[in-house]
């Protein structure tokens, strides 16, 4: 069976910087995959690019075999961005928000039909966020936003998940929220990735660790990613310690 996420030797420039350099990593289905690593080491670039709102300058990327726009365009891909990349002033509900992820399965007009309504209404119960249905996106609290973007996805239908940092800033109801549905998610056959600075959380949430630095430093189990030696590689230094390698 083909890897759910396969990505061969991608390259990413913004202009001189460059952001991915010959980054190669395949994930397969059922697994929860957390991408590690410094700031500008690529790890949100990796995510924009599986979902295809970044296109490589080399390499190529295939989402269950699919390039990453077919997979977008199909509903396979649910992405949770980190909290800068959207304009929380916005006159959006909670549903509203969550009913987004349905728009591929609607007609031109948009219109709900009573199996979105149920797919959301069912999305918001699983991250607990059903009695702040109506209530603004950008009045929630940090972990709720996080939850609402998660609900999203769920009530789009995608079996490749991306979140980037969703557990930045979150209150401990919301981390033990997300991290049991991404869990339960990934024991139904989806894929999960997560970039995270949570290092000390990641043994509970993933079945295997990306240790990034424009290309992919280190890929297996969570626990010989974290071995201090392979972490200095990306941050020279051992993070789970805070000390100098």
């Amino acid at each position: 069976m083909s890897a759910a996420v396969d990505v061969r030797d991608v390259t990413v420039h913004y202009g001189d910087v460059l952001a991915l350099d010959g980054a190669t990593l395949a994930v397969g289905h059922g697994r929860v995959c957390g991408l590690v690593g410094m700031n500008g080491s690529g790890k949100s670039t990796l995510l924009k690019t599986v979902t295809g709102l970044v296109r490589p300058d080399t390499g190529a990327v295939a989402v269950d075999g699919v390039p990453p726009d077919v997979a977008r365009r199909q509903g396979v891909v649910g992405y949770v961005p980190q909290t800068e990349d959207i304009d929380w002033d916005f006159p959006l509900s909670v549903r509203d928000v969550v009913m987004t992820g349905r728009y591929g399965r609607m007609g031109p007009t948009r219109r709900p039909r009573a199996a979105d309504r149920e797919a959301v209404a069912h999305a918001l119960a699983r991250v607990e966020l059903t009695d702040l249905a109506e209530r603004q996106i950008g009045a929630l609290s940090g972990g709720q936003r996080k939850r609402a973007f998660v609900a999203r996805g769920l009530a789009q239908g995608a079996t490749v998940l991306l979140l980037d940092e969703p557990f930045a800033g979150v209150d401990k109801r919301s981390e033990a929220t997300i991290t049991r549905l991404l869990r339960e998610l990934a024991a139904g056959g989806a894929t999960v990735l997560v970039a995270t600075h949570d290092l000390h959380a990641l043994p509970g949430l993933a079945d295997e660790a990306v240790l990034l630095m424009r290309r992919v430093l280190r890929h297996g189990p969570v626990e010989d990613v974290l071995r201090p030696e392979h972490l200095a590689l990306a941050f020279g230094l051992d993070p789970l310690r805070g000390e100098a390698s």
